[in-house]
């Protein structure tokens, strides 16, 4: 009980609650590269629409450095908040609902996790930036190689699809409101910060349903290379009939989502 009450104290500290909207603010900004590199690659062909690929824009920039250390702190203390969530949190909640969004929760951890490893790869010189679909092949090809290894790509594709669906769906319904504190959207600007959340979700869950159709056409054709991650998504869709367009509309919701992080790192909710 001790234990359960100083990590629900720790959650809500004020100390956390700042780092989390530096993190919050970081990862709108990584959205943000993202969304830009993906209109490059739709209409000119070139650059890394991956996480990794808008931090390495990030430390190429005038004090980019400096920004990647302030984003690895950020995303560190986002990985604390919502690891200490999944662990504590949505104690009002019960039964099964309060178990989907614990691991929901454990989810964000993970993914902010990964994301802070990479940032400080690159911010410590050490590596991290690109390359990340290559990688992601090598992993492909290692799944398939083990027993039942066309099984275990194909139920990581569906994992994945599964993902971006219920990103569409936090978009179309809202559901991305329970994370901010109220204040977000009332007020002259609430509903601007509805819009950019709900299309900026719905792009974001089209783009990571994309990465789990590759995964699964990779189990279906045995072809590791087949499969990546965003930024083969990205390129497969520039290159379907109008993909331009199509990878245009996309990069401008992952733009959306950058700039709905930044209203969550303002109100973000901590209870």
């Amino acid at each position: 009980m001790e234990a359960s009450t100083a990590g629900q104290e720790a959650r809500h500290s004020d100390l956390l609650k700042h780092g989390a909207s530096v993190g919050l603010g970081a990862y709108g900004l990584v959205h943000l590269l993202i969304a830009w590199i993906a209109l490059q690659v739709a209409w000119s062909g070139g650059g890394d629409a991956s996480s990794g690929g808008a931090l390495q824009t990030l430390a190429d920039q005038p004090f980019g450095r400096t920004m990647l250390w302030i984003t690895v702190i950020g995303l560190l203390a986002l990985v604390v908040w919502q690891a200490a969530t999944a662990i504590w949190g949505f104690q009002e909640e019960d039964g099964a609902k309060r178990v989907r969004k614990r691991l929901s929760a454990a989810g964000r951890t993970v993914v902010y996790a990964a994301l802070a490893v990479s940032a400080f790869k690159i911010a410590s010189g050490s590596g991290g930036g690109g390359g990340g679909d290559s990688k992601q092949e090598g992993l492909t090809a290692d799944l398939m190689s083990a027993p039942a290894g066309r099984v275990l790509v194909a139920a990581v594709g569906i994992a994945i699809l599964a993902v971006g669906i219920a990103q569409i769906r936090r978009g179309v319904t809202d559901a991305f409101t329970h994370d901010l504190q109220p204040a977000a959207t009332t007020g002259s600007t609430g509903s601007a910060v509805l819009v950019v959340g709900r299309v900026g979700y719905v792009a974001k869950g089209v783009a990571v349903g994309i990465v789990g159709v590759l995964f699964g056409w990779a189990a279906v054709s045995y072809e590791p290379d087949k499969a990546g991650g965003l930024d083969d998504a990205l390129k497969t869709l520039r290159d379907q009939p109008f993909g331009p367009y199509l990878l245009t509309l996309v990069a401008l919701g992952v733009a959306a989502f950058g700039l709905f992080c930044f209203a969550w790192a303002r109100h973000p909710r901590t209870r």
